[in-house]
């Protein structure tokens, strides 16, 4: 299905933000018609076990604000409400019965959603508790520049069946920003770089949206004395890894620079740090539990490699948390 508005010709060039924009969020584009989960596999689906640490960080946040009567949790880029919902079943009855959980997506609401879950298109202002971004910041769309054979840093423009052509030379905000977090000042033509301010802005606003509390934001990410010089934008279509497209079809994704997101009291952790401070642990049970309580040695056991694949350094444990406290201490330190 094709996310391009009628009227605009199939061989328009644009840069990469504003085509990413219309392909994913457009008319037809992958967010607002299609399910995510068909396409590419999350921590969240991948075990109950991450929404059961999201809980757990849910209390501790809890904890550190005093018990408010109203306690928020704020799922940004909720997908079809999967974290939300499993936040929810992982949960206490005292502190669910306080809990008001907001679903943050541009899609439209998933039917058969937990009633007790709101569907919004943007944070609540003001909230108190966890705001937690799962594999946001990652389609926020962004532009890309690449070194021409003059040394100059030009945006990369796109055609919806993606053909790129260089386009003008970075300039204003975008070249400030490549000039502070991405250097390109030597590099060889055909060095590329994926200017993150929007997603610098996009986090920003997500954090500066809680009144107290925690804020969350977990993606494949990488820091600036580690770049990858041909940039890390890519495409997944049915659950494989594809040449990026910009036609609707397809997710467009590109890894996040963290360390530009981070505000002065951010603290980056791995996520097999991070969940193992929630506690999440792959290790194996005692193998003499097996002979007492089979049944239960099966479950921990098969509870144990769903944690092993969460905390996998080469999989989904690589991932990078970024933890923000506002106006309250860090509950992962």
């Amino acid at each position: 299905m094709s996310g391009i508005p009628e009227g605009i010709p199939d061989d328009r060039p644009e840069g990469w933000r504003v085509a990413t924009e219309r392909a994913l969020y457009g008319p037809g584009g992958f967010f607002v018609s299609q399910a995510p989960a068909a396409h590419f596999r999350t921590a969240v689906h991948a075990s109950s076990l991450f929404a059961g640490a999201v809980a757990e960080l849910l209390l501790r946040v809890d904890a550190a604000l005093g018990g408010p009567p109203a306690l928020a949790l704020v799922d940004v880029g909720a997908g079809r409400g999967e974290l939300a919902a499993g936040v929810l079943a992982a949960l206490p009855a005292e502190p669910a019965a306080r809990l008001r959980v907001y679903a943050v997506e541009r899609a439209p609401r998933p039917a058969g959603l937990d009633p007790r879950v709101a569907w919004r298109a943007a944070p609540p202002a003001g909230a108190t508790g966890l705001l937690f971004a799962n594999e946001w910041l990652d389609n926020v769309p962004l532009d890309v520049a690449e070194v021409d054979d003059s040394g100059v840093a030009r945006h990369v423009l796109v055609t919806p069946d993606g053909a790129e052509r260089p386009g003008p030379p970075v300039r204003g905000a975008d070249a400030d920003w490549l000039r502070r977090w991405w250097p390109l000042d030597g590099a060889p033509p055909g060095t590329r770089a994926e200017i993150g301010l929007p997603r610098d802005v996009a986090w920003a606003g997500a954090r500066s949206s809680l009144a107290r509390g925690l804020a969350v934001a977990v993606d494949y990410a990488h820091t600036r004395d580690r770049r990858p010089p041909l940039g890390t934008l890519t495409g997944y279509r049915d659950g494989r890894e594809v040449r990026p497209v910009p036609d609707g079809g397809c997710d467009l994704t590109a890894h996040v620079a963290l360390d530009a997101c981070a505000g002065p009291d951010a603290t980056l952790l791995t996520q097999r740090a991070a969940l193992r401070a929630l506690g999440v642990d792959g290790a194996r049970p005692p193998l003499e539990a097996a002979s007492r309580d089979p049944a239960g040695y099966l479950r921990r056991l098969a509870r144990a490699g769903e944690a092993a694949e969460l905390t996998d350094p080469a999989g989904l444990g690589g991932f990078s948390w970024l933890v923000e406290p506002v106006g309250i201490r860090n509950p992962l330190t």
